[in-house]
């Protein structure tokens, strides 16, 4: 999101960012990029008035849900207006490998038809461009769901190659790097579910190889369960909230991220390649991340290997090496601002100029935006109503 608003405001647009989380000291400076914040909330008649008086030209829904809360909204203040839907990631194909994995099962792309696809599925058809972050996910979309090319575009995370190679000089040696780390918000899924599974299968097999070997876990709200697997004595460190990401990650050797299920790109393994550290992780750890380059360290999906892929590379300055150019490589071919920037500047500006004939032709999102967001809005409209009742 950071990445699409500092290219937005790049074009010399005026930004204003509707959210309806509350501050918080952690939240992101929005005004060091002169852009506007305003508070919302959901079921809320007062939004009416606001995007009136906005009157944007083009409307950005951060996933789903959003959409879901507000187009209907838009749609009737700003129907002018250009809609983009920023997904971060399939929610349906995290869902669905979430519960093949509970159930012991190999996921199956069959599984994607559950209730969240039907939710997702709808909003992207509803809007007029869908941004994929993911090559693979894009190809779902076309293969299982039907989904016109002309909706969705593919824009992954951005990093610029030229100014990271600067900053190779800066990072540290792998004799001043040590042990292992893994990071990841607590209250995301498949991060607290890789936590429970290098605790209880994949520390214990590198710990038989390296007794001494420590590794530090970090991600914001950790819950008491996890704390409870901080272990001082097994080398095993339940950190919390890193004051900086990249910092802690310069400091270790090793990423470990042995994620087994999940969608998109993992932020976690990008910014392990910005800061030259190798990484283990898993195919779905790793899918639609380097093409087909080298990954910037190994992808295993079995614990024992898991766990001796950590281990030899920890141990092999040349290989880690080896690993850590791979990454700069994966960092020029797949991430590149020249690459992905301009082209989604063009296909927005040309959907804007072509926006009667575009939705046009996508009678079936025009369909479901008249019946999903009428029983969307007279829910939305009952809340408010009840809520006010409640008030009173």
């Amino acid at each position: 999101m950071v990445g699409l608003l500092e290219l937005f405001c790049a074009q010399g647009w005026a930004l204003t960012y509707a959210c309806t989380a509350s501050m918080s000291e952690h939240s992101y400076p929005l005004e060091s990029l002169s852009i506007e914040r305003q508070h919302v909330k959901v079921n809320d008649s007062a939004f009416d008035t606001f995007i009136t008086q906005v009157s944007p030209d083009i409307v950005l829904y951060d996933r789903f849900m959003v959409e879901e809360q507000f187009s209907w909204r838009v749609d009737i203040h700003c129907p002018q207006a250009l809609t983009l839907l920023e997904t971060s990631d399939l929610h349906c194909l995290r869902q669905a490998r979430q519960e093949a994995l509970k159930n012991n099962r190999e996921f199956e792309t069959v599984e994607l038809m559950n209730e969240v696809a039907y939710r997702e599925i709808a909003s992207i058809q509803r809007t007029d461009l869908t941004l994929m972050i993911s090559s693979y996910e894009m190809e779902l979309l076309k293969t299982v769901f039907n989904i016109d090319e002309q909706l969705i575009h593919y824009f992954p995370f951005i990093v610029d190659a030229e100014e990271q190679s600067k900053n190779t000089k800066a990072w540290p040696s792998f004799n001043e790097r040590k042990g292992f780390m893994c990071i990841g918000n607590f209250k995301h899924p498949p991060n607290w579910d890789s936590v429970q599974y290098l605790k209880q299968q994949i520390w214990p097999l590198i710990r038989q190889k390296l007794p001494k070997a420590e590794l530090s876990i970090y991600g914001a709200y950790p819950p008491q369960k996890a704390m409870q697997l901080n272990k001082p004595s097994e080398g095993f460190y339940i950190k919390g909230r890193a004051n900086d990401a990249k910092e802690v990650m310069q400091q270790a050797r090793i990423c470990l991220a042995p994620l087994r299920f999940g969608a998109g790109l993992k932020g976690k393994l990008l910014e392990a390649i910005e800061c030259g550290t190798p990484s283990i992780t898993t195919t779905i750890g790793a899918e639609a991340m380097h093409d087909a380059l080298p990954w910037n360290g190994e992808i295993v999906n079995e614990p024992e290997a898991f766990a001796n892929a950590a281990v030899a590379l920890h141990e092999d300055e040349k290989a880690w090496q080896g690993k850590q150019q791979n990454g700069i490589n994966i960092l020029k071919t797949c991430y590149s601002p020249v690459e992905f920037e301009q082209p989604l500047i063009e296909k927005i500006m040309e959907i804007k100029g072509t926006l009667i004939n575009h939705r046009q032709k996508n009678f079936q999102g025009q369909l479901l935006k008249h019946h999903s967001m009428r029983s969307t809005k007279f829910m939305s409209l009952w809340i408010e109503a009840k809520n006010k009742g409640v008030e009173t």
